[in-house]
């Protein structure tokens, strides 16, 4: 489950400068990696949801 928060994290890092890219410069390229990666974000974190309720148990 940590490597799962580490690649979360990865990919929130990259959303977070493509997006701001995408924003304050109107870096259309920029805009389309950060969709991509909030794609692969919500996939994580339902597997984290998963993982963490298999966990509780």
């Amino acid at each position: 489950m940590n490597e799962l928060v580490e690649k979360i994290d990865e990919l929130y890092v990259a959303f977070k400068m493509d997006a701001a890219a995408q924003i304050e410069k109107g870096n259309k390229t920029a805009g389309t990696r950060a969709r991509k990666a909030s794609l692969e974000i919500e996939k994580l974190l339902k597997e984290f949801r998963k993982e963490s309720l298999e966990a509780s148990k």
